[in-house]
């Protein structure tokens, strides 16, 4: 009896030279890089969830956006999520979503996603650096500026 199996292949291409990509060294450099590479036309719309990808040197290898949700909500599946940055190779990831309502107060259910996303990283050797809430005005709350990670 013969079992027939799919065959997986990974691979991971750059598009862009990521030793010319920006280097992120505080909270400001990557709200800068977030509400660039955020589609404004839904930032005030609905929640999304993304994640910026590093390598060693904190140089952005990519953004991927890990859940697109509703006016008051996204769901994160931490498979997803780290299927993404396993199969990049990065080293270093920030999350990040928005509050299309504005307010930059982080709720309950934000800071156990952010825990239990930094446990499952531990796993892995990959370091959680941040965790920002972006907002339509521009205004961003950093979990690590204000000691929540």
């Amino acid at each position: 009896m013969t079992f027939k199996v799919n065959e997986i292949k990974i691979s991971y291409r750059e598009h862009v030279d990521v030793a010319n990509a920006p280097q992120l060294t505080s909270s400001r450099d990557v709200a800068h890089v977030l509400h660039t590479n955020w589609d404004p036309d839904t930032l005030a719309l609905k929640e999304s969830f993304k994640i910026l990808l590093l390598n060693n040197s904190n140089r952005v290898k990519g953004t991927y956006q890990v859940s697109d949700g509703g006016i008051t909500g996204t769901i994160v599946d931490l498979r997803i999520l780290f299927g993404v940055v396993l199969k990049t190779l990065s080293v270093g990831i920030i999350l990040a979503h928005n509050h299309p309502s504005g307010n930059l107060k982080p709720s309950q259910q934000d800071k156990l996603l952010t825990v239990k996303i930094r446990r499952a990283a531990e796993l892995f050797d990959i370091k959680v650096l941040d965790h920002l809430i972006i907002v339509p005005n521009g205004q961003y709350f950093s979990f690590a500026d204000n000691g929540l990670l």
